[in-house]
C-alpha cells in the first residue's frame, strides 16, 4: 500500500504569511492580552496585535502553546483525509514545550505513523522546513529523504535579531531576569541569535538599537560571504527598519534581486516585542 505523507506545523513557522498552495494544518497557540484570549492569526493578525499593543503599554501579551487534544484532532482528521503518515515541523524545544507536545498527542493516535520534527528554529527557517517537507511529499518522496532535506535546512541557517527592548524576552522567560535588569539600566539593545542547538543568546551588548540593526547587517555581510545564501528578514512591524536592511544587502550584492520578508506572527512577537527585526540566511545546497 503506497504512503500518503502530510505535513503539520505549528503558528511559530507564521506560514499564514507565505504565499503556498499546500495542505499543511497549523497547530495554533493562543495569544494572552489583558483577559481576553485569542488565536494566533484567525482571531488576531500580526498587524492588530502590533498595533495593540503599541497603543497601550499597559496591555502585556503572553501566550499559551496549542493543547495537546487539539494536535491529536490535528492528526486524526489527516488519518481521515488518507494520509498514513505524517510530518510534524515544531519550532525549536529550547523554546517552547511544542516538540514534547507534538510527540505525546503522537502516542494517542492508532493508524498513523507521526515523525516530530524539532526545527531548532522559529519564523523563516521553521516555515522553510515545513514547505519543502510538503513539496518532496507531493512528489511521492520517501519519509527518511525528506528528513534528511529538512536536516540540511536545519543545520544551514542562522539568523540574527536585535529587539528595541528587553522586556518581552525577560517576562516571557526567553532570558533571565538579571540580564533584563542590567540591559533595562545600560538601555543595552542586545545583539541576539539562535544558536545551533535552538537557544536564544545574547551575542554582543550595544547601546543603540540602530547600531545593533548595523551590526546584525554587517555579522550577516561577514558570515555569508562566498556562500550560496537565501536571505530573509523577520520583524515585529517594522517597515522601515526592514526596508533599510533590505538596502543594504542590495547595495551590498548588486547582483541579489529579492529579499524575502515576513512578519512575526503574535505568538511570536509576544516574546520579541514590537520593533524586533531579524536577519538570516539559508545556505542553498550545492
Amino acid at each position: 500500500m503506497p504512503k500518503k505523507i502530510g505535513v503539520v506545523a505549528d503558528t511559530n513557522a507564521c506560514l499564514d504569511y507565505f504565499d503556498h498552495d499546500y495542505n499543511i494544518p497549523i497547530m495554533r497557540s493562543m495569544i494572552h492580552l489583558g483577559d481576553k484570549e485569542y488565536i494566533d492569526h484567525e482571531e488576531l493578525t500580526a498587524e492588530d496585535f502590533y498595533k495593540r499593543i503599541k497603543a497601550d503599554k499597559s496591555i502585556f501579551p503572553k501566550t499559551s502553546q496549542p493543547s495537546t487534544q487539539s494536535m491529536v484532532d490535528i492528526y486524526e482528521s489527516m488519518k481521515k483525509e488518507g494520509y498514513t503518515d505524517l510530518i510534524v515541523v515544531t519550532i525549536s524545544s529550547h523554546m517552547s514545550g511544542i516538540y514534547g507536545a507534538a510527540q505525546v498527542a503522537a502516542e494517542r493516535v492508532e493508524g498513523l505513523d507521526v515523525h516530530v520534527f524539532d526545527s531548532k528554529s522559529v519564523a523563516f527557517p521553521e516555515a522553510k522546513m515545513a514547505l519543502e517537507a510538503a513539496r518532496l511529499a507531493k512528489q511521492n518522496t520517501s519519509v527518511e529523504t525528506i528528513i534528511k532535506a529538512l536536516e540540511h535546512i536545519r543545520d544551514n541557517n542562522h539568523i540574527y535579531f536585535a529587539v528595541d527592548t528587553l522586556a518581552y524576552l525577560v517576562k516571557n522567560g526567553r532570558l533571565s531576569n538579571a540580564q533584563g535588569f542590567m540591559g533595562s539600566m545600560l538601555k543595552i539593545k542586545p545583539l541576539l541569535h539562535i544558536s545551533k542547538d535552538g537557544k536564544v543568546e545574547n551575542v554582543e551588548k550595544i547601546r543603540t538599537f540602530k547600531k545593533a540593526v548595523n551590526r546584525v547587517v554587517e555579522m550577516y555581510l561577514e558570515e555569508t560571504k562566498g556562500l550560496d545564501v537565501e536571505p530573509f528578514i523577520c520583524h515585529a512591524h517594522n517597515d522601515a527598519v526592514r526596508d533599510e536592511i533590505e538596502d543594504a544587502l542590495k547595495a551590498a550584492d548588486p547582483k541579489l534581486e529579492t529579499v524575502f520578508s515576513m512578519p512575526l506572527t503574535p505568538a511570536v512577537g509576544a516574546h520579541a516585542g514590537p520593533g524586533a527585526i531579524g536577519l538570516g540566511y539559508y545556505v542553498k545546497k550545492s
